[in-house]
């Protein structure tokens, strides 16, 4: 149901706990519903942000647009380098977040400076307002939320001398609550805060199903802004992202070791890829790296955990980013501060919006295909040789909600009906989120943060599921022997992604057995558990692709012309097959491709582009794409 504002009434303080409950819902529910409220009062968090809302004479849809554009109506332990707590995300930055393992500033002069640079201490500001201990603001959820109430009120009175019920009056507030300094960024803040608002929301959490009815009445006021003194936005002059963006230029320079100048897409080579990463540091030490002299890595932009970015190298260059230098050729890279086996708690809304949003625009600008073959993550990357296809990296991770994402980008994975086909129908991976949870081994050498100091079990909601050797819960992990030479099963560590498919990818169906499907998966078959087909769509429309025979279809990791094609004067790329155990497509198995197959191609810092006469498919094969020449199997079209 969705519920309508009343015409403003004056809130009371109540003396009492549960009065102030009824108080703060009666004040935003119309005189129909007040029946209705009377035996069915909100209760655990939705009635805190009640009280909060009401002992602080703060619209509740202010209180909780603003704290579901903060946390996600998730409660953090402080997580990442602005060292947020709760559902206020108040903050309380200490030495020890800064230091090395953490974000990576041990050592550093401007330590003290990092500290306490301004809205890093906003708990200890609530602390004073509230009379609240901040072990209690941080630690739990009701004082929390008071925290957050106070700390607005005061910014209101501050900024307008006086409180209000109508939400568009605490448009400066909101922006203040934020702590962005940049016009751009807290403007985009502001507008995300009252789009909820205006729209209304709903979410699941641990505590219960949270609810914002909708204020279609509700608008920012943002000549309100003017009183913040906000930096223009002239700093973003160079930036290649969508004006709407908080985006600052920054240029590294390109050396050679970090990436190489070229002239994308117009010297001939297209760039049709995406690739998502996580940084295992604070935006502060993610930054020092990529741009510390005789830096080996790059990225084309780097995204801190409130959206704001900054763009390191103009997308026409080639950055070392993914590990393997034929996709570096074809993708633009970004950066995520955090930590990927603490996912959860660095992968913002904020994040995924702002992502989202320079996602989008760079797909336009290059014509970048809207898929999971063509938006990567850094664990979705092969190596480029037999020698480094176990070495590639893991992140985003198993934490990266790839179906919230790709809806984002208006390129949906998990919509129309779930179910599974008949052996050789297509399915697109689809399990739900938040409710797919699954159990990873967490060990030190996964987490620099230094959080885990012994291997040990960890229950998270996943993208992934697990593929086993066979139909049972019990059986074996599927094993890649190249990761794992010496075992004989694939393991639960969060960082193998050897055994695990991730939403929005597509394979071929193999069998069906029960509440299991099996899939041809790193030339094999393997098995996932989808009861009724719960996690997986059906597919149609796709290419897919089989060894022509008589034997098994060859893979490579790059794609480079024949060493005959290439001019004299220039050395050849070596094209050459993988050779590890298992990369090959084996008669009668069948994989799944998005895109036509496209040319050979390689690139040299003289700006010599060389193209070759063999095309190559990029391949859904395991966790991960791969190469296949065209020449070496059939395709056809999936019904």
């Amino acid at each position: 149901m969705t519920l309508q504002r009343r015409k403003p009434k004056r809130r009371l303080v109540p003396a009492v706990a549960g009065t102030a409950v009824a108080a703060g819902v009666l004040a935003l529910l119309p005189s129909g519903a007040q029946a209705q409220t009377q035996t069915s009062q909100p209760s655990g968090a939705q009635a805190d942000f009640a009280a909060a809302a009401a002992k602080y004479d703060v619209p509740l849809p202010v209180l909780m647009g603003v704290t579901r554009e903060e946390s996600g109506w998730q409660s953090h332990p402080g997580y990442s380098d602005k060292g947020g707590y709760g559902l206020g995300n108040l903050t309380d930055v200490t030495t020890s977040m800064l230091v090395d393992g953490a974000a990576g500033a041990g050592g550093r002069s401007d330590l003290a400076s990092l500290v306490n640079r301004a809205g890093m201490h906003t708990l200890r500001t609530a602390s004073k307002l509230t009379g609240i201990p901040a072990s209690r603001l941080r630690t739990d959820r009701g004082a929390n939320l008071e925290g957050t109430a106070a700390l607005l009120a005061s910014y209101q009175k501050t900024l307008t001398g006086g409180l209000s019920e109508n939400p568009s009056d605490w448009t400066a507030a909101v922006a203040r609550y934020s702590r962005l300094t940049d016009e751009k960024a807290a403007t985009g803040y502001v507008d995300d805060v009252f789009g909820a608002i205006t729209s209304g929301a709903e979410q699941k959490t641990a505590w219960g199903t949270l609810r914002l009815a909708a204020d279609k009445a509700a608008r920012p006021e943002l000549s309100q802004l003017d009183k913040l003194e906000l930096k223009s936005a002239t700093a973003t002059a160079g930036a290649e992202c969508p004006s709407s963006m908080a985006c600052t230029y920054a240029p590294v320079a390109v050396t050679g070791s970090n990436g190489q100048v070229s002239d994308r897409p117009a010297n001939g080579i297209q760039i049709d890829r995406i690739v998502l990463h996580t940084a295992e540091g604070s935006f502060a030490s993610a930054l020092a790296t990529l741009t510390a002299t005789g830096a080996v890595a790059s990225a084309h932009y780097l995204m801190d955990t409130d959206g704001s970015t900054t763009q390191l190298m103009p997308v026409e260059d080639i950055a070392y980013a993914v590990g393997n230098y034929h996709y570096n050729l074809h993708s633009v890279s970004i950066e995520h501060a955090g930590f990927t086996a603490q996912g959860a708690q660095w992968y913002t809304d904020a994040t995924y919006r702002q992502t989202a949003e320079l996602v989008t625009y760079l797909a336009q600008q290059y014509g970048v295909p809207l898929d999971r073959q063509h938006i990567l993550g850094h664990d979705n990357v092969p190596g480029s040789l037999d020698s480094n296809l176990a070495k590639q990296h893991w992140d985003p991770g198993t934490a990266w909600d790839w179906n919230r994402f790709m809806k984002l980008l208006g390129a949906p994975t998990d919509t129309g009906r779930h179910g599974v086909g008949e052996a050789g129908s297509v399915v697109t991976i689809a399990p739900d989120f938040k409710e797919n949870t699954q159990s990873y081994t967490v060990c030190p050498i996964d987490d620099p943060t230094g959080a885990t100091t012994a291997c040990g079990e960890v229950a998270q909601a996943s993208n992934s599921l697990f593929v086993r050797q066979a139909p049972a819960a019990d059986a074996p992990l599927l094993l890649d022997p190249n990761v794992h030479p010496s075992l004989t099963a694939g393991t639960d560590g969060i960082s193998d992604w050897s055994d695990r498919v991730q939403a929005g990818q597509q394979f071929v169906v193999a069998d069906r057995q029960g509440d299991w499907t099996a899939i041809w998966y790193d030339g094999q078959e393997g098995w996932i558990y989808n009861p009724c087909g719960r996690n997986t769509v059906p597919t149609t429309g796709v290419t897919v692709i089989a060894a022509v025979g008589p034997g098994a279809a060859p893979l490579y990791g790059q794609a480079y012309p024949a060493a005959s094609e290439y001019p004299a004067g220039l050395s050849p790329s070596r094209q050459v097959a993988l050779t590890a155990p298992g990369y090959r497509i084996p008669v009668g198995q069948a994989y799944v491709v998005d895109q036509p197959a496209a040319p050979a191609d390689d690139f040299f810092t003289s700006g010599a582009v060389v193209k070759g006469a063999a095309k190559y498919y990029q391949a859904q094969f395991n966790n991960r794409t791969i190469y296949v020449n065209a020449a070496d199997v059939t395709a056809t079209e999936a019904d």
